[in-house]
């Protein structure tokens, strides 16, 4: 079995596939000071729970954003399951063309989502992750890797509101708004926060296409996805798997190298 690791900055999402299928993932909380021994205590609890042992595990592959928690992530690789490991960015090559001023500064999350859309599209593509920051990654017909737009996370601007705004509280982001004149302070802000991230994603969307030169097709992932295509006109596609499925086409590349 393969154990696909998103380490991200707010969540790390792990997968465990079997050949193609993906038969369990688990979400953790991200903490900068995880030791090996932490993570491998996590995850042998979780794996259980679905009747799966550390021992079954047979392959790695990680995509990580925050630098100190590789190499936890790697000893326990090494301490706990021995077995082969590649990671984004260090073991391997992605597999598409990274048409980008400096490759190495592309989030790893990033290219492996742009790997995975194109894999399972095969045309030009724009793909939106929700996640700390909200991602627009865009894919030629080419498949090639084009760049894209970072603008802030969701769960980041709600969060600010509250710290900075005395009197404003804490919103619930996962309730829909009924419409875009809020009669309370929560409506307003959930009106706000949902409705105008929806727009700034049709509308960025509009513009990267214009560039582009060309229609692209519209998938979304991460955990706020499901909400936002609710209220965008463009997001044609929901896939919460999108980063894990992309980990295990990376792993299946490069397993001989």
């Amino acid at each position: 079995m393969l154990l696909a690791i998103d380490v991200g900055n707010t969540n790390i999402v792990v997968g465990i596939f079997k050949g193609d299928t993906l038969v369990a993932d688990f979400r953790l909380k991200t903490e900068h000071e995880l030791t090996a021994d932490e993570i491998a205590l996590s995850l042998k609890g979780l794996m259980e729970l679905k009747g799966i042992a550390l021992r079954q595990i047979s392959a790695v592959a990680i995509a990580c954003v925050v630098p100190p928690l590789l190499w936890p992530f790697r000893e326990f690789v090494r301490r706990y399951l021995d077995c082969p490991i590649r990671v984004v960015g260090e073991d391997g090559v992605i597999g598409i063309p990274i048409l980008y001023d400096h490759p190495a500064e592309v989030g790893a999350d990033r290219l492996i989502n742009a790997l995975a859309a194109w894999e399972r599209y095969r045309r030009s593509l724009i793909v939106v992750d929700y996640g700390t920051a909200t991602t627009f990654d865009c894919v030629s017909d080419r498949g090639e890797y084009l760049g894209g737009a970072i603008a802030p996370g969701l769960s980041p601007a709600a969060e600010a509101l509250f710290v900075k705004a005395a009197r404003l509280p804490k919103v619930e982001l996962f309730s829909y708004p009924e419409r875009a004149i809020g009669k309370n302070t929560m409506e307003s802000m959930r009106a706000g926060l949902i409705l105008g991230f929806a727009a700034l994603t049709d509308g960025l969307i509009e513009q990267l296409e214009r560039e582009m030169g060309q229609r692209a097709k519209i998938v979304a992932t991460g955990g706020l996805a499901p909400v936002m295509a609710r209220y965008s006109q463009r997001i044609e596609t929901v896939t919460p798997h999108l980063t894990l499925e992309g980990l295990r086409i990376f792993y299946e590349r490069n397993k001989a190298s």
